[in-house]
């Protein structure tokens, strides 16, 4: 191996950490990733890269005293980690967005490690009323002050085949014939591509780049009722948008909120009022040097014929009637 530097990952199994393992080790960097269930997560995090730079270890994120063994090995440290809402056996907020990264962070100085990069979300400076936000903030700033050298990123949605977010409302959209659009459908996003942003934490490691925030975002912005058209489109669809109330759409988020993965929750309801792009207040993923090259339309194309009529044998241009004459 011709670069000795080891990066140590938490939250590897997810959308990001698997397209991150994929792209330090292609590059020669060894990995240890952290998971809670090594029974659950392994055959999914050990097929992301050949034998030799990658191990798996199984911990609790908050016993320290195993972490803290990793440590001494590692040059970098990546914190994937996050939740969308709250669970029972210390899944809050606080705990994952706060209390964790704190932790990560005074043990990346007290073992004098290279970097720390810690993944937060974009547009949680302006959501005052939302716990997920106040816990990211809190979370933030308890990284910079035991670890000033960190690097936090701020992304927007992150998309792939693999995501929670356009996999869910395809499938949303491919059921039910009215679908609800929260404050109007006016909240914009700039969603990015798993690869670009995976991208930016690689050029970010390997340039050594210590910009304390960067705020990472995709080539476009897109308001949620235009997100919701394109996937629409994507899978050949047609469906009633219909603006809720906030009383009424307040009422859905605690009817969803009884579900064991709830679409949408209060919490992410009173999120879902503020933009998702960049706040021009610190710097981007383009003004780093790597700007996000793909776009929304094309790579949810690539994956959205599982929610289409006849899944991957679809045809967007012809009819059975056109198909037949083709043959005879």
């Amino acid at each position: 191996m011709t670069n000795s530097k080891h990066c140590l990952i938490f939250g590897g199994s997810g959308q990001i950490g698997r397209n991150l393992i994929r792209k330090l080790t292609k590059n020669n960097y060894r990995v240890t990733v952290v998971t809670r269930n090594i029974h659950q997560k392994s055959y999914i995090i050990k097929t992301q890269a050949n034998a030799g730079y990658i191990d798996i270890v199984e911990a609790n994120i908050f016993d320290e005293k195993k972490i803290k063994a990793l440590f001494k090995k590692t040059d970098i440290c990546i914190n994937l980690i996050g939740i969308l809402f709250e669970q029972k056996k210390g899944n809050t907020f606080k705990n994952i967005h706060s209390i964790f990264p704190s932790l990560l962070a005074k043990l990346c100085k007290e073992y004098n490690l290279k970097h720390f990069i810690h993944l937060s979300a974009l547009g949680i400076n302006d959501a005052v009323d939302s716990e997920y936000a106040k816990s990211k903030l809190e979370g933030e700033n308890n990284v910079l002050k035991n670890f000033p050298l960190a690097t936090i990123l701020r992304p927007s949605i992150v998309y792939s085949v693999d995501d929670n977010f356009t996999t869910n409302f395809m499938t949303l959209l491919n059921r039910l014939p009215i679908f609800p659009l929260y404050y109007e459908g006016k909240t914009k996003f700039a969603p990015i591509h798993c690869s670009d942003l995976t991208d930016t934490i690689y050029h970010i490691i390997s340039k050594n780049i210590y910009s304390k925030i960067i705020e990472c975002t995709g080539p476009e912005i897109i308001s949620f009722k235009e997100l919701l058209q394109k996937l629409l489109h994507l899978i050949n669809k047609k469906r009633i948008l219909i603006p809720f109330p906030l009383p009424l759409a307040k009422f859905s988020a605690r009817f969803f909120e009884l579900l064991p993965n709830p679409l949408l929750t209060s919490d992410q309801l009173r999120l879902l009022k503020y933009d998702n792009i960049s706040s021009g207040k610190y710097k981007t993923n383009t003004e780093i040097g790597i700007p996000s090259v793909r776009y929304f339309d094309k790579e949810v194309k690539k994956y959205c014929y599982m929610w289409r009529e006849g899944g991957q044998y679809s045809t967007e241009k012809y009819t059975s009637k056109d198909l037949e004459n083709k043959v005879n």
